[in-house]
């Protein structure tokens, strides 16, 4: 009886050794894959190529994100996909030692409406009209020039408000500004001017085109990147008089370029006012699902009567301010439009080594609707 227990001892040894060394054989395969490379590239009209190599691998394994899904052994060291939707993909290619055993690479890709070879007008696009209000002005940019109910703010907003108030780094001038395919398109700039390393363009149709209350559409495509600031707004018609804050602002849109914190594709509606003789905003965002700010037209709106202001994207309610309180009387008296792309300032930062130059708004057209 004791020769068997030793036997079985011997036997229990000999297979945790043979497990150890088998765990530690795991480990080693594991790390002996390295230099672990996957590049993408877009080939237009939806297709993707995906191409790997990674030291000791013996074959790939590669997902292109779609719904469902799973990662699939693949010939050699490349793969085609073609995408049909518009969206935001996490492509996953595994290196494998064994068939279980890899290590995984993961890159994402934006399959925007230019990728997949639509028509770059794409996106969203609001009525014509609505039901009990009429429309009170446009500008649809289908002239080959700017109308006349525009004018050009140039410089630095010096010497009353250097770098416009927001220690802004670019020089406006109005150069930066085309009109093309029926789009107004303002261009920030790396170059320099007036003591600025940037350029780029304010519109105002100030002593033009003032309105108080109305459904406001203005359908544009936004730059991106870091230290880039573009806005469509509306300041109060009697700012020479009263000064700002107390004249007011609406801010329909407003974009504070960057990929981190997903803040290209997330935008803010704000206002801005005196109350009481100490400075007041309220302010809410939106981000899109998919996609950035950049991809496609979108449409920035307001609902703007006696008692409120409404914040849209797209037809869809994001933020509202009630405006019924004494305080707030600056937002029932006549506003006009400025459209601008601010490079840098307080609130974005400076552009840095990953903001690419140059930058392009496309402003489609813009319309205001009044109750009939």
């Amino acid at each position: 009886m004791e020769v068997i227990k030793k036997s079985l001892f011997v036997l229990f040894c000999i297979f945790l050794l043979a497990s150890c060394s088998g765990s530690e054989e795991v480990d080693d395969k594991i790390e002996t894959i390295t230099n672990f490379v996957t590049e993408v590239e877009k080939l237009g009209d939806g297709e993707v190529r995906a191409t790997f190599s990674a030291t000791n691998a013996s074959f790939f394994k590669i997902s292109f994100g779609t719904p469902g899904e799973v990662p699939k052994r693949v010939d050699g060291n490349s793969a085609t996909f073609t995408y049909t939707e518009k969206g935001d993909y996490s492509i996953v290619v595994q290196a494998h030692s064994t068939e279980t055993i890899f290590v995984v690479n993961t890159k994402l890709i934006n399959m925007n409406a230019a990728s997949l070879g639509l028509d770059p007008n794409s996106g969203y696009t609001s009525p014509e009209s609505y039901e009990g209000y009429k429309l009170v002005w446009s500008d649809e940019f289908n002239s080959s020039s700017i109308s006349e109910d525009w004018t050009f703010e140039i410089g630095d907003g010096c010497p009353e408000l250097c770098g416009w108030g927001n220690q802004e780094l670019e020089y406006y001038k109005k150069e930066n500004t085309s009109v093309a395919e029926g789009n107004l398109i303002i261009t920030a700039k790396r170059e320099s001017m007036g003591g600025k390393q940037y350029t780029s363009s304010r519109l105002i149709t100030k002593g033009k085109q003032s309105f108080t209350y109305g459904r406001i559409d203005i359908r544009a495509i936004l730059p991106k990147g870091q230290g880039l600031w573009p806005a469509l707004w509306m300041l109060g018609e009697n700012i020479d008089e009263v000064s700002w804050p107390r004249c007011g602002e609406i801010d329909i849109m407003e974009l504070v370029g960057g990929s981190t914190e997903d803040r290209d594709k997330t935008i803010h509606g704000t206002v801005h006012w005196d109350n009481g003789g100490s400075y007041a905003n309220y302010g809410g965002s939106t981000k899109l699902s998919t996609g950035i700010f950049n991809d496609e037209f979108h449409v920035f709106s307001i609902e703007w009567d006696p008692e409120k202001i409404v914040w849209l994207l797209d037809g869809e309610e994001y933020h509202v301010i009630d405006i019924t309180p004494a305080g707030l009387d600056e937002f029932h008296k006549p506003m006009f439009f400025i459209f601008n792309v601010a490079v840098g300032g307080i609130w974005p930062g400076s552009p840095d080594g990953s903001t690419v130059f140059p930058q392009e708004m496309k402003v489609d057209y813009i319309r205001v609707f009044q109750e009939d």
